[in-house]
C-alpha cells in the first residue's frame, strides 16, 4: 500500500492488530521487533527526523493524520475507536507509527570509550527512557544496555525519552565479567565515593547504572563518585544522579 490507500481493520483477532497488541511490552516488542510510537509531539518529529524507520501508521480516523507528511512506503491502517484506545496505552488519541527495533551489536568493552558511555541496567522503562533524554542532551552517544535492562523501545520508555533513542548508538552489553577486562576508566555513583563536585572527568570513561535498589554487582571494579547533597534526603533516583554526571561532564568537556 502506499498514498492516501487506508487498510480498514475491525477484528482484535486480526494477524496485525494481535501483533500490535501484542509489542505493547518488552517481551513482545523482542519477540516481533517492533514497536510502536506514540504522542502528538513525538509523531510528527520522528516523521521528520527519522521517517525511514516506520513502516505504518494507525488511527481511528484518517483526519487525525491530515497534518502528517507520510512519506509513501508508509502503509496506513484505519482501525475502530475500540481497538485503538486498546494500543494508545499512553491516551494520546493521536495515531500511533509502527517502526522496526534497529539492530544492536554486543558492545566490545576491549576497545577504548568514545566520549561518556553508559552502561546500564536500569529495569524500569520509563527511567530508562528518561536517561536516553539526558544522555542525548549531554553528548553520550553509545548506551550499552545490559540484560537487566528494560527494553529500550517499551511504551513507557519511549514516552519519557521523547525521540531521544533515534539520536543514540544503542549496544547489548557483554556479561558484567566483561568489564574487568574493559579499556578506559569505569565509574559509578555512589554515596559513599569521591565527590563529584571537586572531580576532574577525563574525556573518555564509561558510566555505569546498575539495577534500580540492587545496584552493581558484587565486586565490581570501578572508581566510585558522589552527587554532592545537602543531606535532606539520603539518596537520589539513579537516572537523576546520572544526568547530573553527564551535565558535569558536558560542562568539563566544552
Amino acid at each position: 500500500m502506499s498514498g492516501d490507500i487506508w487498510r480498514v481493520i475491525e477484528s482484535p483477532q486480526n494477524p496485525r492488530a494481535k501483533l500490535w497488541a501484542d509489542i505493547l511490552d518488552g517481551r513482545g516488542i523482542k519477540r516481533h521487533g517492533e514497536f510502536l510510537l506514540a504522542g502528538r509531539k513525538s509523531v510528527p518529529e520522528a516523521l521528520a527526523r527519522h521517517g525511514g524507520r516506520f513502516h505504518a501508521l494507525i488511527a481511528a480516523d484518517p483526519g487525525e493524520a491530515a497534518g502528517l507528511a507520510l512519506p509513501d512506503h508508509i502503509d496506513r491502517f484505519r482501525v475502530t475507536r475500540s481497538l485503538f484506545d486498546r494500543l494508545d496505552v499512553s491516551g494520546t488519541g493521536f495515531p500511533l507509527l509502527v517502526g522496526k527495533v534497529p539492530e544492536m551489536t554486543t558492545a566490545d568493552l576491549a576497545a577504548p570509550p568514545v566520549g561518556i558511555e553508559l552502561i546500564v541496567a536500569l529495569g524500569d522503562p520509563a527511567n530508562l527512557g528518561a536517561l536516553f533524554r539526558s544522555a542525548a542532551a549531554f553528548g553520550a552517544r553509545r548506551i550499552v544496555l545490559m540484560e537487566e535492562a528494560a527494553h529500550p523501545f517499551h511504551p513507557k520508555a519511549l514516552r519519557a525519552a521523547a525521540n531521544a533513542q533515534f539520536e543514540l548508538e544503542l549496544m547489548r552489553g557483554p556479561s558484567w565479567a566483561a568489564l574487568d577486562a574493559a579499556q578506559g576508566p569505569i565509574f559509578a555513583l555512589d554515596a559513599g565515593g569521591e565527590d563529584m563536585g571537586a572531580f576532574v572527568w577525563p574525556k573518555a570513561l564509561r558510566l555505569v547504572l546498575g539495577e534500580e535498589g540492587k545496584g552493581l554487582p558484587a565486586g565490581l571494579k570501578v572508581k566510585r563518585l558522589a552527587v554532592p547533597m545537602t543531606g535532606a534526603v539520603e539518596s537520589l533516583n539513579a537516572t537523576v544522579a546520572a544526568s547530573l554526571a553527564l551535565f558535569s561532564h558536558f560542562l568539563a568537556s566544552r
